[in-house]
């Protein structure tokens, strides 16, 4: 394989379009040992097949504001590898999408459900449409509106959409009463639903709990534990949400939360009520995090600034891509990190990533670490092709197991001579070989 005219011609193809390039480098980079000692996957294209995309829908959504105006934004969905299952990724609605943002997740998305041993492959898409300061109608005709040029493209058995960024709860259900309505169906084509009409539970927390469990496993590999430690986190969302309440449950203090407008430093800790906290301030629909300092007058606010400064034993960024670069990195080598754990996608910098490995850090990257997302949502799948539901102890147990599993699967596929484990490359590669030999036993489809 020849990585640098592959990332040429790529470049060529899709100038500008750095995250989504970004990504395919990165997996490209630890699979090209594994690919140069198997020729049937160059004989039979499979890296030229694999990075681009089945094929991809783009759409205007027009909708009208409460006050009359008619608001025009762009919808995506990229339907990128189904050879082990149908496609399966979140929708995000941010200002930030764009197709190189959508193309990166979706690509990041088939190595992250391979890694689950679930049947999904790999989608994502959303749109440009804000739902911060929108009234509820909004969002619903919003929702609406974008479903009502999706719905023909997706189905439980084609292609199965989930939440993201600016994607919870409420547009579910939107977008899934749209859905019924127009396909006249109640199958489980979203994951994410309410527990009222087909959700699992566990689902909302399981991203945040999927990654404490795999930096559980990373810490067990130094006969270590998350007790005691100190944990910094990043956003705070459900995935910051779900992280802190399980970090605690086993011990260990988490002690910051971020926003755009900077970052919380909580030196009691962030548990109990405060974790709930976390909740309401999301629900208030504002990217902000300052009203946490007046609700807990002991807290500091840090305006502007990301919390790697902070002195952890564990940092967990779980906000958005390329958010811990590699002064980032340095900083907290510095202060003695031992396992960085990315609930987010790609939230590292590739200079960060190499800042980690150089210094031995125990380091999991995103499409092993938060998988306990994607794989709840298969496990919603599940449920809803069988019609029952499982209790949240048992949606907990499988999640749990299927951390510990993707976290061998790494160790297996990413230990280095000198016993340092490469979780990037494990992961890259284990997730990288079950769909190409998916692919060759399908022909050239």
């Amino acid at each position: 394989m020849d990585l640098e005219k592959i990332m040429n011609g790529l470049e060529q193809k899709h100038p500008g379009e750095k995250e989504y390039l970004q990504a395919v480098r990165e997996v490209l980079e630890s699979i090209e040992d594994v690919v140069n000692e198997n020729p049937q996957f160059e004989s039979a294209g499979i890296i030229e097949r694999i990075i681009e995309p089945d094929r991809i829908f783009s759409f205007k959504v027009p909708w009208v504001t409460d006050d009359g105006r008619v608001v025009v934004n762009l919808g995506y969905r990229i339907q990128f590898n189904n050879a082990i299952g149908p496609y399966k990724g979140g929708l995000r609605f941010h200002p930030s999408v764009n197709l190189s943002i959508l193309k990166f997740l979706g690509f990041e998305q088939i190595f992250k459900n391979s890694l689950t041993t679930l049947p999904m492959g790999g989608g994502k898409g959303g749109s440009d449409f804000d739902p911060k300061g929108k009234s509820d109608a909004e969002i619903m005709r919003f929702c609406q509106a974008f479903m009502l040029e999706l719905w023909h493209s997706i189905g439980p058995d084609t292609d199965v959409p989930a939440g993201d960024i600016g994607v919870g709860g409420r547009e579910i259900g939107f977008l899934y009463g749209m859905y019924k309505k127009l396909a006249r169906e109640h199958t489980g084509v979203l994951t994410g639903k309410g527990i009222n009409w087909g959700g699992s539970l566990v689902r909302p927390e399981a991203t945040g709990f999927g990654a404490v469990y795999f930096a559980k496993e990373m810490l067990a590999t130094k006969n270590d534990s998350l007790k005691g430690k100190i944990v910094a986190l990043s956003g705070f969302g459900n995935v910051a949400w779900g992280a802190a309440r399980k970090a605690t449950e086993l011990g260990a203090k988490v002690v910051t939360i971020s926003g755009p407008d900077g970052y919380i430093y909580d030196k009691d800790g962030i548990s109990g009520e405060k974790i709930d906290y976390l909740l309401e301030l999301r629900a208030s629909n504002q990217d902000i995090v300052k009203p946490y300092s007046y609700e807990f007058p002991n807290a500091i606010f840090v305006q502007g600034k990301h919390p790697w400064e902070v002195k952890c034993d564990v940092a967990m960024p779980c906000a958005t891509q390329n958010e811990l670069n590699k002064e980032d990195a340095l900083a907290l080598v510095k202060n003695g990190v031992m396992c960085v754990a990315e609930g987010a996608n790609m939230p590292s910098t590739p200079e960060a990533v190499e800042v980690f490995h150089d210094n031995k850090v125990l380091f999991g990257p995103g499409k092993a670490v938060n998988a306990g997302g994607v794989a709840t949502s298969g496990l919603e799948m599940s449920q809803n092709s069988m019609k029952i539901n499982w209790s949240a102890k048992e949606v907990d147990e499988r999640l749990h197991n299927i951390m510990i599993n993707i976290h061998n699967a790494c160790v297996k596929n990413g230990t280095e001579s000198d016993g340092y484990i490469n979780y990037v490359k494990g992961a890259n590669i284990a997730g990288f070989l079950k769909v190409a030999n998916a692919m060759l036993d399908q022909g050239i489809v």
